[in-house]
């Protein structure tokens, strides 16, 4: 999948090495030398100083007086940081952070979908259609990827929460990734039917029936993942 959208070869080397130290290549509380990276990069040391900015702000590395600059432990790394959270995904991973994503939505999803269907209007009534209108008719799996973030999206939005709302985004990176291995892998008619009773629900204002509804949803949402991580193992 996509990572870190960085522009040109400053974009490259925050890639480059934010992937390396999540996935362990760079060890915790290594030291990094600077005119190394340079010269396996090709890159001014500006370049490389301006990417290890990136990085310390996403925690993955912090800099000291005669120590230069160094792996920060995985406990200080941001990892709902959609470029952390990129950089994490791999086959090995996937399932173990989609068991986390499970989690966190059933923290949130629920209560948010309760507030929608009490603070929702019409614009949130017509976002909320429109994507399930692109649920119905997308083409292929991106297509229902696509569409299915749009929907989950506007139920947030309909919370009037702007933290609440942020949590949605903040896990974006890997609910994509989740919805395209089940969407290459499991048909998404039951699903459709679901995400169907909870549009209804919020659109009549039944807060009541949108957590039911949303409960029924990621039951449903978990049995597929697991199925599809089935159906891509070796």
């Amino acid at each position: 999948m996509t990572s870190y959208n960085g522009r040109g070869r400053h974009g490259l080397v925050v890639d480059a090495i934010g992937r390396a130290i999540v996935r362990g290549d760079i060890a915790e509380g290594e030291t990094l030398d600077l005119d190394r990276v340079q010269v396996d990069h090709d890159v001014s040391l500006t370049v490389v100083r301006e990417a290890l900015k990136v990085l310390a702000g996403k925690g993955l590395v912090d800099a000291r007086q005669r120590r230069g600059t160094f792996v920060q432990p995985r406990s200080s790394w941001n990892l709902l940081d959609p470029d952390v959270l990129a950089w994490e995904i791999t086959p090995e991973t996937l399932p173990h952070m989609l068991r986390e994503l499970d989690e966190i939505r059933a923290i949130f999803e629920p209560a948010a979908a309760e507030l929608a269907a009490e603070r929702r209007n019409d614009d949130d009534v017509t976002a909320l259609r429109e994507a399930f209108a692109e649920m119905q008719h997308a083409r292929d799996s991106a297509g229902e990827t696509a569409a299915d973030l749009a929907f989950h999206r506007a139920i947030f939005r309909a919370t009037k929460n702007d933290l609440l709302a942020r949590v949605q985004l903040l896990t974006r990176s890997l609910f994509e990734e989740r919805d395209r291995v089940v969407h290459a892998q499991v048909p998404g008619s039951a699903a459709l039917a679901l995400h169907a009773t909870l549009l209804d629900a919020i659109a009549a204002g039944d807060a009541a029936a949108a957590r039911s509804a949303t409960d029924d949803l990621l039951g449903r949402a978990s049995d597929d993942a697991v199925a599809a991580h089935t159906k891509v193992r070796p």
